[in-house]
Parts: structure tokens; C-alpha cells; sequence
């Protein structure tokens, strides 16, 4: 699913990815924990396209069994709509749009017959729990609603894919844990990969692998207490 080979990254002179390997399989739910500055974010932005690696003629990042890092920035940005969802702390909805028109903006990307997107999105946000919220905006939803269309904005396109920067550092308490057990409950239901960076020890602990992050590195991994 996601094999990544030595992959580094610079800012001028600072290093922040130091050469990190990784291996995900296909269903999985992996965490990434580490402290701040550790360079959780700036790899998940790596594995998800979003940039580069530095070393791209020496770092190797497959997803789907292709070489992203040989893609042409066009070629990137279609891979990237088809197969890979995003979920980011804040919800970065569209406020002049409703909660169903923004859940259909990427099918909208991919060229998806309107009709065609706005079933797909009408049946993810009936799965959320939403469907009295299609032809609300994003002022009139609350915190975890919001956060909820996003995350059906992210899965309308089927990707294979998910990653998730602080989903849930944005939410309440009980909004978070709500969110933290629907990753769950769609990746049974879908078959998606996620791939979580949190501060939330709770949600890291519920993955199938947690991944720690020290200065640049992967340091160790583990099977959570919840999948022992």
C-alpha cells in the first residue's frame, strides 16, 4: 500500500526528515505520535503527496504500487484526487457552500457526473449521521459536524487512502472520541487505509501500529494495546 525508502527533507539548512522508512499495509490504521517538531506533520505531507522529498533522486515513496516521486506535477495532482483523502485539523470547508456542495467539490475535481457525486455524498453523510444537514453551511454546524463533512468530503472519491493531521485537536472531548471510533467503524465499512498524526494518546492507542517520531526518525513501532 505505502513503502517509503529514505526519505529526507530540508528546510535551508535544517533537516527534519532524516532518512525514515515505512511500510503500510492495506486496512491499516496507523498512528503517528512524536513530540512537537519532530517531523510527524512534514511526513505525512510527504506520504501524502502534498511535498516533495529532497533526496527524490535517492528517497523512493510507492503508493498503489506507483512511484510517485517519478509523476509529472499534473500526473501528482490527478493521483492525489483519486487516491488520497485528507482530513486536517481544522475542517477547511468553503463557507459560501453548503455541507453537501462541499462534500462534492473533489468529485466535482474528478469529473464525477454531478448527479453521480451528489448521491455518493447524500449516502456519506446519511452513513455521518448529516442527512438533515445537506443545504446547511458551515456557520450553521457545529464543531463536530463540520468535521464530520470533511471527513466526508475526504472519503467521496473512494480513495484508498486517508491521512489525518490532528483530526481531533480541534473538537471537544466527547466530539473526539466520536470521530476517533468512526475511523474505525468506515475503514470496516470502506476498506480504507488511515494514517493518523496526534497528540491524542487515546486516539494513537486505538491503531493498529503506533509509530513514535524522534528528531526526523521513526524510533519505534508497535502493536497498540487494543490490537494485542
Amino acid at each position: 500500500m505505502i513503502k517509503a525508502s529514505n526519505i529526507e527533507k530540508f528546510y535551508g539548512q535544517l533537516q527534519v526528515l532524516k532518512g525514515v522508512d515505512l511500510h503500510i499495509k492495506k486496512g491499516e490504521v496507523v498512528s503517528i505520535v512524536g513530540a512537537s517538531g519532530a517531523g510527524k506533520t512534514t511526513l505525512l505531507q510527504i506520504l501524502g503527496t502534498l511535498d516533495v522529498p529532497s533526496n527524490k533522486a535517492h528517497g523512493k515513496l510507492v503508493i498503489n504500487g506507483i512511484e510517485v516521486t517519478n509523476l509529472s506535477d499534473k500526473e501528482l495532482a490527478k493521483f492525489r484526487n483519486e487516491h488520497i483523502g485528507f482530513i486536517f485539523q481544522f475542517h477547511q470547508l468553503l463557507p459560501e457552500f453548503t455541507a453537501l456542495e462541499n462534500v462534492c467539490i473533489p468529485a466535482y475535481i474528478k469529473k464525477t457526473p454531478p448527479r453521480a457525486a451528489e448521491e455518493k455524498a447524500k449516502e456519506l453523510l446519511d452513513f455521518l449521521g448529516l442527512s438533515h444537514r445537506y443545504n446547511h453551511k458551515p456557520n450553521e454546524l457545529s464543531g463536530g459536524e463540520q468535521q464530520r463533512v470533511a471527513v466526508a468530503r475526504a472519503l467521496v472519491n473512494s480513495p484508498s487512502i486517508i491521512f489525518a493531521d490532528e483530526p481531533s485537536g480541534n473538537l471537544d472531548s466527547e466530539s473526539a472520541d466520536t470521530l476517533h471510533k468512526l475511523f474505525f467503524e468506515l475503514r470496516d465499512k470502506f476498506g480504507q487505509t488511515f494514517v493518523i498524526v496526534t497528540h491524542n494518546e487515546q486516539l494513537a492507542d486505538l491503531a493498529d501500529r503506533k509509530l513514535v517520531m524522534v528528531d526526523g526518525l521513526i524510533t519505534s513501532q508497535e502493536k497498540t494495546v487494543a490490537n494485542i
